[in-house]
């Protein structure tokens, strides 16, 4: 393993305190329990936006908080949920009055921490929502969750909820765009190589040189099918047919194509991905009216891509466009 790291047990805290400090005038981390928040966090009478989940998928979460996205991220040790006693003080801190959004990504430590988390902040008197992303076609049940499980789409959540929190809609409305996000947007993701978690030592799963994995998780879950390794546009149109079969778009609607990179893959990669995802959605009969391109929901340095497709209403796309300003999102200001 050769990784740029001290001690493996160490490695989320000296990373966060290297995000606090690279990033000072956008962030404030707080230590013992471990979170972060926006700078002069809660914005008086905003709607707090938390979310958080393992470590190793950076930027997600904490890259994301700043104006327009995220008021506070919780990280948990990598690849492993926060813990109540870390979500509930994020959640106070969130809290401006107008109540607090939990987006939170479907894997059961998460959903079980945050529910806990939730019921706590109640009882203290933060009126609190839960947009649970599910995202994910690959695979139902699998090895971290019940049901889908919540990737790429969870950035897009984050950003227009986000948006919709900044331009002073309540409490419902941040929740029921959030969860309409959700319900429009559809992943799918593969592997060209494992990852090795630090505190392990050893990748998390065995490929062999010229094999792939379909539909694999960000933390290196089994995905649908192990193939032979395929050229890009092949592997595309692998990934493409089962999120275009489940969203049933129709034509002429519009949609953001979302190409992302899995940690280890180089930007010009991605954009190979992308010039055949936009035409084969484009030969759909479907406008790409938005779009995202690179690493912001990762895999440590897994090598691999997720294409995220979301259908768009005119609301969406105006939240989509809202400007942004956070350590790796940011647009408009």
């Amino acid at each position: 393993m050769k990784k740029l790291i001290n001690d493996p047990r160490a490695v989320v805290d000296e990373s966060v305190d290297g995000f606090g400090r690279a990033h000072a005038d956008l962030v404030t981390v707080h230590i013992d329990p471990l979170f972060i928040t926006r700078k002069q966090a809660p914005k008086p009478g905003k709607v707090g936006l938390v979310s958080g989940g393992g470590s190793g998928h950076e930027p997600l979460h904490a890259g994301y908080v700043g104006f327009g996205m995220l008021d506070a991220a919780v990280p948990g040790a990598v690849f492993t949920s926060p813990t109540p006693d870390q979500i509930i003080p994020a959640t106070v801190a969130a809290n401006s009055g107008a109540g607090v959004v939990h987006i939170v990504k479907n894997y059961t430590g998460d959903v079980l921490n945050f529910e806990t988390a939730a019921e706590m902040a109640q009882a203290e008197g933060v009126d609190v929502r839960t947009v649970l992303v599910n995202d994910d076609v690959a695979v139902e049940d699998s090895l971290y969750t019940a049901g889908r499980r919540g990737v790429g789409g969870t950035v897009l959540v984050e950003k227009i909820a986000g948006a919709a929190a900044e331009r002073g809609d309540d409490l419902d409305a941040v929740t029921a765009i959030g969860r309409r996000v959700n319900e429009n947007v559809r992943t799918m993701g593969v592997a060209l190589s494992a990852c090795t978690v630090p505190h392990a030592g050893v990748p998390s799963f065995e490929l062999g040189d010229d094999e792939i994995e379909i539909g694999i998780g960000i933390h290196g879950e089994p995905g649908r099918h192990r193939i032979p390794m395929e050229n890009a546009d092949g592997i595309t149109d692998r990934l493409l047919a089962p999120i275009l079969a489940d969203l049933s778009p129709a034509p002429g609607d519009k949609v953001l194509l979302f190409v992302n990179g899995m940690g280890g893959t180089p930007a010009s990669e991605l954009y190979i991905v992308y010039r055949h995802a936009v035409g084969v959605l484009e030969a759909a009969g479907l406008v790409v009216e938005r779009s995202l391109v690179g690493n912001y929901i990762t895999a440590l340095e897994m090598q691999g891509a997720s294409i995220s497709v979301l259908r768009l209403d005119d609301e969406m796309t105006a939240l989509w466009d809202a400007p942004v300003h956070t350590p790796a999102l940011r647009w408009g200001v």
